[in-house]
C-alpha cells in the first residue's frame, strides 16, 4: 500500500486555489512551530456564501494537499457551513493520511476557522470565542 493516496498525491501536486486574494474578506493564518508548516487563507464572502478562497502554505507535501482540499470543500458553501469543516473530512475527502500527516489536516481547519474569524472581525459578527480555540495536535511533535 502507498504511503499517500492518489488524492493527496493529486492535491500536492496539483493544487487547488493557490494564491491570494488582495481585497479578501477574511485572512486566517495558522502554524505549527514543532513542524514548521504554515497555512495562510483568504475568503472572498458574498451574501454569507464563500464565492472564492485561496491559500498559500509553506509546508509538506500534506499541508499543501489538506490546505486544497480545504479549499474545494467551502467554497461555494455559507460561512456557517465553512465552520463546520473538520480535519476529519478533510482526511476523508482526501481518502487518508499517515497518522503522522493528521496534524497538516488540522491545520487545515484551523485555517479555514482563522479566516471565518477574521470575516466576523471585520464585519463585526458575533460569535462565541469558545467555537474558534486552537487545537494542540498531539500528532506535530512526531
Amino acid at each position: 500500500m502507498a504511503l499517500y493516496s492518489d488524492k493527496v498525491m493529486d492535491h500536492f501536486q496539483n493544487p487547488r486555489n493557490v494564491g491570494k486574494i488582495d481585497d479578501a474578506d477574511g485572512i486566517g493564518e495558522v502554524g505549527n512551530a514543532k513542524c514548521g508548516d504554515i497555512m495562510r487563507m483568504y475568503i472572498k464572502v458574498k451574501d454569507g456564501i464563500i464565492t472564492d478562497c485561496k491559500f498559500n502554505t509553506f509546508g509538506c507535501g500534506s499541508a499543501i494537499a489538506t490546505s486544497s482540499m480545504a479549499t474545494e470543500l467551502i467554497k461555494g458553501k455559507s460561512v456557517e457551513d465553512a465552520l463546520k469543516l473538520s480535519n476529519q473530512a478533510v482526511v476523508e475527502a482526501l481518502d487518508g493520511l499517515p497518522a503522522h500527516k493528521i496534524h497538516c489536516s488540522v491545520l487545515a481547519e484551523e485555517a479555514v476557522r482563522a479566516a471565518v474569524k477574521d470575516y466576523y472581525d471585520k464585519n463585526g459578527i458575533a460569535y462565541n470565542a469558545e467555537e474558534f480555540q486552537i487545537h494542540d495536535c498531539e500528532h506535530c511533535s512526531e
